[in-house]
């Protein structure tokens, strides 16, 4: 057996890594171009959140006014025209909605938010004594009076000037609104087709695919909800005015809108409101409107929602929910209004273009093989 040479008079081999110092130039310049990508583009997100969240609603709006106008364009009206009288026939229910109920609608807001603090002292009151609690309640939260309210125009609007520009501002914010939505629906085939020319022939029929169901669901989603709200609204004035319970059109308008806003859980908050007011004339009326909010939801669950969504996509209720509260957490109330819709329209290319398999433990096995009889 050969001798092995003492470890000190092994051959050590050394590996030597050269580099070209221009392709050493390259790589770093490559990974400072990919650092001032990613910091530029956050702090124009950062900045554009606004206007992005502004552009997004204006397209789930075009998208919801896409089947009227698009009727209105099979029976030879050009795009631009229908898109136009939609807007126009939208603003005039407006119109007339302020027009027949605005005055009534002001007069009781102001005297709820004049009510409220006294509503919930009284409910506070009534509950230590029935449950016997100790509820404190600090009055600097619903100091309404006309001393808070000025105290609060001083600290959030402290000049003219500032409300002024605040006012030039939701103007101005509007109309960049209804442009948006005017010509997203009057050119949304030609933006589709423009876009979809930018891609291989392959990838067009993808493209034309994801945009189709985009516009469907998510457009399909807004009038579900659009729908169901007008629903709930209509109830619960229907049952404040039978109980006689003051401010029921801001009351039902309130509770209309909260509940298709926030999935699952919006009519049991919504419904707290009329609750609270109804409590502080008689506690049973109170028992009463949460009688009606929790049967109302059980029927929208069971029997309107189905029905009303039946050619939208069903999201589950927890997934609804937590979306609402991711798109919160990220970008405020924008984004927990465009939150669903945006988890329908993935739901919907999830099932387009996945396959789903059957589980292996629900699939039929075959019949175990009977003895065959003995032979005599």
């Amino acid at each position: 057996m050969p001798e092995l040479p003492p470890e000190s008079e092994a051959p050590v081999r050394t590996i030597r890594i050269t580099a070209d110092p221009r392709t050493i130039r390259v790589v770093l310049a490559s990974v400072l171009v990919a650092v001032a990508l990613y910091q530029m583009s956050g702090w124009l997100f950062s900045n554009l959140s606004g206007f992005l969240g502004l552009l997004f609603l204006a397209w789930l709006f075009s998208i919801t006014i896409e089947p009227v106008v698009a009727w209105l364009n099979g029976k030879g009206l050009r795009r631009g025209a229908a898109t136009g009288l939609v807007l126009l026939g939208i603003l005039g229910f407006a119109a007339a909605f302020i027009a027949v109920f605005g005055s009534l609608l002001a007069e009781q807001v102001a005297q709820l938010v004049k009510a409220l603090p006294p509503a919930i002292e009284s409910a506070t009151e009534w509950a230590n004594r029935t449950f016997d609690t100790d509820f404190q309640l600090s009055r600097s939260l619903v100091d309404l009076s006309p001393n808070g309210i000025k105290d609060l125009a001083a600290r959030f609007a402290p000049s003219v000037l500032g409300a002024v520009s605040t006012l030039i501002g939701a103007i101005f914010q509007t109309l960049t609104f209804a442009m948006f939505v005017f010509y997203m629906s009057a050119e949304g085939p030609q933006l589709r087709r423009t876009i979809t020319s930018r891609f291989r022939p392959r990838q067009q029929e993808v493209i034309s695919k994801v945009w189709q169901t985009s516009v469907e669901k998510a457009g399909g989603y807004v009038v579900s909800r659009a729908i169901l709200a007008i629903f709930s609204t209509i109830a619960t004035a229907t049952v404040l005015l039978i109980l006689g319970v003051p401010y029921w059109l801001p009351l039902a308008l309130w509770t209309g809108i909260i509940s298709q806003a926030i999935p699952t859980l919006g009519t049991y908050l919504a419904i707290a409101l009329p609750a609270l007011v109804a409590a502080a004339a008689d506690p049973v009326d109170a028992l009463w409107v949460i009688g009606f909010g929790t049967i109302y939801q059980q029927v929208e669950n069971y029997i309107l929602q189905p029905r009303v969504t039946a050619k939208t996509v069903d999201i589950h209720p927890a997934v609804a929910f937590g979306s609402v509260i991711v798109g919160a957490a990220l970008f405020g109330a924008a984004g927990a209004l465009v939150s669903v819709p945006v988890v329908a329209v993935i739901q919907a290319l999830v099932q387009t273009y996945t396959h789903r398999y059957d589980l292996v433990d629900e699939l039929p096995t075959a019949p175990e093989p009977q003895p065959e009889p003995p032979q005599s």
